[in-house]
């Protein structure tokens, strides 16, 4: 009986264990309902059909202010003047805000705050005061804004302006440029063949495909009469690279990356680059392409469009087609001669040149394109694509190596 009793004892003690630990989890259970409360009090703005019956308080009110003044507390899309947000006109007001959306929201989401802000409440203007400059959050569609407003920006702001899309470029060379190096001069590497290679730079592969006609049976052997090896990237093999950069308004993300990696394989001395951007007119900036700032600040963006006209220009430059690589980075929405722009590129690829079509150069994917124009150079075997700045120099090294370029699946 004792002994019974005592089993009791603990008996009763790992129930009231269980119980703590029912009572911890229907704890957990209710912050995380409340948790989820608050999430649907901040998503759905407070009005009195929210359904949440969620008060805020502290931090989590201040955030709600900052959401208020930018995207209002109407339950359906505001435009126009029925806006309720808050921030207005004023600078100051403007500068708080922003202050205040980077002390409550990580990097990602105030980037994405600055852009709605500059959409739908028109703060583009307020980009031209170097104040408000030191106050965003810089990133590749700021830059994108700043360009645009390049004419219109007073010689007060300019500077400041400059340093914003220097810090970006930056930032964007540091990420992009190690990687790109290696890939395009592993590529050179191999597109450069040579038919007396050193032992170590023998291409055994190509080598042996190239001899199978020398097989003796009975030694089970090849006889490698001709050696196939990977030539070393220099001065005396290099391949030509022309970027054309379409620089109407949708393109804007392209135009900043694009230039960056113009930079980029502008600096490797086994490359020749050239970058032309073009609306209806066409303008060479090859010159400036030491520094990709310069580019960005003599493009213009928005505009109408002329490919056709950009390509003759390119398709004048190319002087080796078989060692070119021609990159057109457009949506295709060609304001120029449609069939002309069609026969220049089928003649650019009938000569030898690799031709590759980016509807984008972005890691937002493809915009808005013409399908019928894309589907024109498809046929013409330039399929038309968006390509994220990762993969680039993979399509890059392709197009060198002529092979096969890397398509995305959802292109």
């Amino acid at each position: 009986m004792g002994a019974v009793e005592g089993a009791k004892g603990p008996v009763k003690r790992t129930k009231g264990a269980v119980e703590g630990a029912r009572g911890s989890v229907e704890g957990a259970r209710g912050d995380a309902a409340d948790e989820r409360l608050r999430r649907w009090r901040l998503v759905l703005g407070g009005d009195s059909a929210d359904g949440t019956g969620c008060a805020l308080g502290g931090r989590d009110a201040a955030m709600d202010q900052a959401l208020t003044a930018l995207y209002g507390k109407g339950d359906k899309p505001q435009t126009g003047r029925d806006r309720s947000a808050g921030l207005g006109a004023s600078a100051p007001s403007v500068a708080r805000w922003l202050g205040d959306i980077r002390t409550y929201f990580p990097s990602s989401v105030v980037q994405v705050m600055q852009r709605d802000a500059i959409d739908r409440l028109g703060l583009s203007t307020l980009l031209l005061e170097p104040e408000m400059l030191e106050a965003v959050e810089a990133d590749v569609h700021l830059v994108g804004t700043l360009l645009s407003l390049n004419k219109a920006m007073p010689e007060t702001t300019k500077e400041t302006a400059r340093a914003v899309v220097r810090k970006v470029v930056e930032d964007l060379e540091k990420r992009l440029a190690t990687r790109t190096r290696a890939t395009l001069t592993g590529a050179l590497d191999r597109s450069a063949r040579v038919s007396r290679p050193r032992h170590h730079d023998i291409d055994w592969n190509r080598t042996i495909a190239a001899n199978l006609k020398n097989y003796l049976p009975e030694y089970r052997t090849v006889v490698p009469e001709r050696l196939i090896g990977y030539g070393r990237a220099s001065q005396s093999v290099k391949k030509e690279v022309i970027l054309c950069i379409d620089q109407s308004g949708s393109m804007a993300a392209s135009v900043v990356y694009a230039s960056v990696f113009g930079a980029v394989l502008a600096s490797m001395r086994s490359i020749s680059t050239r970058l032309v951007v073009f609306d209806t007119a066409v303008v060479d900036l090859t010159d400036q392409l030491d520094d990709p700032v310069d580019v960005l600040f003599g493009t213009q963006l928005g505009g109408g469009t002329d490919i056709n006209r950009a390509l003759a220009y390119c398709q004048s430059q190319i002087t080796r087609p078989a060692e070119t690589v021609v990159v057109l980075i457009s949506d295709l929405y060609e304001g120029g001669i449609r069939n002309e722009m069609l026969k220049r590129v089928a003649a650019m690829k009938a000569s030898g040149v690799q031709f590759v079509t980016l509807l984008a150069l972005s890691d937002e994917g493809a915009p808005a394109y013409d399908r019928e124009h894309a589907a024109a150079l498809s046929a013409l075997g330039a399929p038309a694509f968006a390509c994220t700045p990762d993969l680039f120099p993979e399509v890059m090294a392709a197009a060198i190596e002529k092979r096969p370029l890397p398509i995305p699946d959802s292109a």
